[in-house]
Formats: structure tokens, C-alpha cells, sequence
């Protein structure tokens, strides 16, 4: 009972009480819930949202396609050449019935699938939404729900690497310049301006026409453009927090530079960095839409949000095009936005000081 009594007694740290703070305001929580839920269910997508079958069971053998290296159509009794058609499939057991299934998922359209040799599929792209395809398809016969499904995943994740990357790049350079001062600041803040001023754009249209973009290319290429920023908070942050007497007191006792960086100064340090965070992811999203937008990208026929947004501008007349697309970006992008001013306004140092 005394342990408990203790245990209740306990202060809340600093981050305990912001984290309180930050799930108090609700729009930035429940956005925050809500977007790491959807990201988490999108590496699920297989499951939910494919053309690929889940399972396929013929003549007593079950098979799985999405963890097989190729599956051939006359493998599993269909007339053709090549990949299967497991929609088509389906159908096919269904209508022999001798026992044979396929378990498709609950959307079974991929991102990449061409449905313009789909027997089944009517009209001429883009086609709108109806009971097969909700969003409708692209003007390349492609389910757009599907592609904004997948493109979602990708642009999540190239943002959050983007920021990673530009994050540890940053405070680490911000951080030396920062501690250290005198020569070190001033010819490094002279580096960091020239480099500054490196035209962004150009380069990435060079390399672009140089070898063919890849997300694992692109997230270090804009990270390597996007920590500047942060390198000037953190210097910031180092200059200020060396000063006090914590820092005297390390230094006094013999503590080694290393030390010092990361383990005293920087947790005092990062709350400029964290609130600046969901701005940056922002920004990560939105520069890969807008690359992909130029053509500069994500290749063909990668799921790519800024393709979509693309298409509903030369076909603004399909207005599928133009709200789907529009709207999920929209909305993905106001959510981050609700959590950065919810971290902002937990982590304000008038509410909550490490002095109090």
C-alpha cells in the first residue's frame, strides 16, 4: 500500500506532463491516432487492397500468391498465358464447383493492374465511380482508390525518412557549430550558406535524367537539401543551453565534449525540433507530390499522388480526378497540421519549465 501511495506521490516529468498536455487537445490527438492508425493499416494493404489472390486452393493444393515467385495461370486451370486473373478465376471455380477456391481481398483491384483487358471492365478511361471501382479509374484504365491506397503508404513514408535523415544530419552539424563556436561556427556557418544556395530543383532534375528515381534515391537526395533549417535551431539551442550552469558543472567535473552534446544538452534541446517536426513532414509529402507532379518522381507506374493530382488536371473535367486525389492530400495534410500545433501548444515552454 505504501509503494502505491509512493508511486502516486511520484512528480510527473516534464515530457509526462506535455504528453498530457498534447492528448488534451483533441483535434491534434485524435488526429494523431487516427493517421498512425491508417499508416500502420496500410502495410496490411495486400490484405485489403490487391489484385493478387490471398489464397488459392486447386485440386487439393494451396497456394499463396503473394509469397510465391510466380504462379502461372495454367498452373491453376485458366485458359491463358502468363499471370493469372484471380477475379476471373474466382469465378471460374465458382461456377465448376469442384471444390476449388480463391480468397481474394476485400478490394480486389491493384495499384498497378491495367483493367483495360479485363473482360468485365466497360467504358473508356477515365471511367467514374460505381459499384466495382468507388473512385472510379485513372485515364489509364488504373482503380484509383487502390493507387491513392498505396500512394498514401509511400508518401507517409518517404516523408518520414526525409525528415529522419535531414533531422540527424542537421542536429548533428548544428550541434558542433553550436558547442564548439568560435572557427568552427564561423567558417561552418559560411559552408552551410553555400551550400545553401544550391539551386534544389536542378539538381534533382540531373540526377533525374542521369538514373532513374527511386524512393530509396529520393529521401536522402531532398534530406541532403533540408537540413539546413534545423541546423540553425540547433546551433541556436546549444548556443543558449552552454551557457548555464549545467554545462560548467560537466565541463567542471571532466566530462568528455561527447557527453556533454548528447547526453545534457540536447534533451534540453530538442523542443524546438520536436514541434518543428510534423511542419517538416509536411513539407516531405508535400515535395515528393510535387515532383511527381513535374515528372521528375516517382517512375511510372509507381502509385504516386502527385501523378493522380496530374491526371485531374488534364482531365478536369473528370471530376474524380480532381476531388480524390485533391481530398485525400487535403486531409492527410490538415491532420499533420493538427498535430504539429497540438505538440507546439503542449510542448510551449511558458506552460510547462523545467524551473517550475
Amino acid at each position: 500500500m505504501a509503494a502505491t501511495q509512493e508511486t502516486q506521490d511520484k512528480p510527473l516529468s516534464v515530457f509526462q506532463r506535455r504528453w498530457r498536455k498534447f492528448k488534451t487537445i483533441k483535434r491534434g490527438w485524435y488526429s494523431f491516432q487516427m493517421l498512425i492508425g491508417l499508416y500502420l493499416l496500410s502495410f496490411c494493404a495486400p490484405f485489403l487492397v490487391s489484385d493478387e489472390a490471398v489464397a488459392v486452393s486447386y485440386q487439393g493444393e494451396l497456394r499463396v500468391p503473394m509469397f510465391s515467385n510466380h504462379i502461372e495461370a495454367r498452373d491453376l486451370g485458366q485458359r491463358k498465358i502468363g499471370s493469372p486473373n484471380y477475379r476471373a478465376l474466382k469465378e471460374q471455380y465458382a461456377a465448376a464447383d469442384a471444390g476449388d477456391w480463391v480468397l481474394m481481398p476485400l478490394y480486389p483491384y491493384g495499384p498497378i493492374e491495367n483493367l483495360l483487358s479485363d473482360p468485365s471492365f466497360e467504358g473508356r478511361p477515365p471511367t467514374g465511380p460505381d459499384g466495382s471501382h468507388w473512385l472510379g479509374t485513372d485515364d489509364r484504365g488504373r482503380d484509383v482508390l487502390a493507387r491513392l491506397v498505396y500512394g498514401f503508404r509511400i508518401s507517409i513514408t518517404f516523408a518520414l525518412g526525409m525528415v529522419l535523415i535531414s533531422y540527424a544530419i542537421g542536429m548533428t552539424i548544428g550541434a558542433i557549430f553550436g558547442f564548439f563556436g568560435g572557427r568552427v561556427d564561423i567558417f561552418g556557418q559560411r559552408l552551410v550558406e553555400i551550400w545553401a544556395a544550391l539551386p534544389f530543383l536542378y539538381t534533382v532534375i540531373i540526377i533525374s535524367s542521369i538514373v532513374q528515381p527511386t524512393v530509396g534515391l529520393l529521401i536522402p537526395l531532398l534530406a541532403i537539401f533540408s537540413w539546413v533549417g534545423i541546423s540553425f535551431y540547433m546551433r541556436g539551442e546549444f548556443l543558449r543551453e552552454k551557457a548555464k550552469d549545467y554545462v560548467a558543472a560537466a565541463i567542471a567535473i571532466g566530462e568528455p565534449n561527447r557527453r556533454i552534446m548528447f547526453k545534457h544538452i540536447l534533451p534540453n534541446a530538442l523542443t524546438p525540433i520536436i514541434s518543428f517536426a510534423p511542419f517538416a513532414i509536411v513539407g516531405g509529402i508535400s515535395a515528393l507530390v510535387s515532383l511527381d507532379f513535374l515528372g521528375f518522381g516517382l517512375p511510372a507506374p509507381t502509385p504516386s499522388w502527385g501523378e493522380l493530382v496530374g491526371q485531374g488536371l488534364a482531365h478536369i473535367k473528370d471530376w474524380h480526378l480532381v476531388v480524390f486525389p485533391m481530398g485525400a492530400l487535403f486531409a492527410t495534410l490538415l491532420m499533420v497540421v493538427f498535430i504539429g500545433e497540438a505538440i507546439r501548444e503542449a510542448f510551449d515552454p511558458k506552460v510547462f519549465s523545467r524551473l517550475r
